[in-house]
This record gives structure tokens, sequence and C-alpha cells, in this order.
């Protein structure tokens, strides 16, 4: 999937595995090889809600947030019994008082596609259409890709981040 971002999340909105563009877009600050350690993966939750880095890549984190917190939301009626979402709920719910306020509104929406706004560090602004697909048979497993409008400037920002990813991840 050259020139497309992709993350594979689980149930809980874990880490299973991202492409170097995807890894480079929404946590190049982290390990590539994190998703491969289960017992500390990176969350997408856990990341925008605590992780001050993941935080400044969102111009818009007020909305990133409500939209996280909805789809965490249609994850938990989904999977009432489910020990470890219950954990994470309540971890954040007590880590931070962002997320404890959003969750207590009871948001309830599922957000497989859209657009994103990114402010990323090496490449500056992003306006990007994202896609969420759960993939059958696999637990809750889901797609995450993005893509940009062809020849717009968040396309040449891909391409530029692109172009850097692949001079890191080089041997």
């Amino acid at each position: 999937m050259d020139g497309v971002p992709a993350v594979v999340l689980g149930l809980r909105f874990d880490v299973l595995a991202w492409n170097p563009l995807g890894h480079a877009l929404i946590a190049g600050h982290l390990p590539a090889d994190a998703p491969e350690h289960p017992d500390d993966r990176p969350n997408t939750q856990r990341m925008l809600f605590l992780d001050p880095h993941t935080r400044e890549l969102y111009p818009d984190w007020q909305g990133e947030a409500r939209r996280a917190v909805s789809s965490l939301r249609v994850v938990a009626g989904a999977h009432p019994d489910d020990r470890r979402l219950a954990e994470l709920v309540g971890e954040l719910t007590m880590k931070s008082g962002e997320f404890a306020a959003l969750w207590s509104r009871h948001p309830v929406r599922r957000c497989a596609f859209g657009t994103k706004s990114f402010h990323h560090p090496l490449v500056g602004p992003l306006e990007l259409d994202f896609e969420m697909t759960r993939l059958p048979d696999s637990g809750g497993q889901a797609l995450l890709m993005y893509g940009a409008e062809p020849g717009s400037p968040s396309g040449a920002a891909l391409r530029l981040l692109s172009r850097e990813t692949v001079a890191f991840y080089a041997p």
C-alpha cells in the first residue's frame, strides 16, 4: 500500500500493525516495532488523550476527541462484558478529565469515514480523508487508511512524508 498510510487496529483500538507511512503519520515519535509488543502496544485512544505528541497532531483536538469517544462508546455498547475494554475506559477516565467529561455525555456514533486535519511535525498541515473498515471474522479488527486529494497540498505533503519514511526505513 505505497503512498497510503494504513493502520490495523484491534477491537479496543490497540495498534496491531502499521505500514511505515501509517507509523510516520500518527506515531513517528514511537518505535516502529511498537505494535509487535503485545503487552505494550500503542492504543489510539490512550495516545489521543494521554500523549502530548499525538495531541499536537490534531489542530481540532476537541473534534477528534469527540469522534474517538463516540467510536469507543459504540464498541463498549457492543461488548459490555469485555474486561480489558472496561479497564481502558477506567484508565482514561482517571487520567484524563477531558476524556471523563466526554464519556459522561454518552456520545455514540460510528465514525467509519470522513476527513481529519493534521499538523504534522515534519510536513506541516494535512487534510486527509480516512476510512475505517471492520474486517469480517477478525474479532473486531479494523483497517484504517488515509488518503489525500490528488494534486492537493496535502497530497504533496503526504508524498514528502512518504519519501522521508522511505529514507528512514531504508537499510
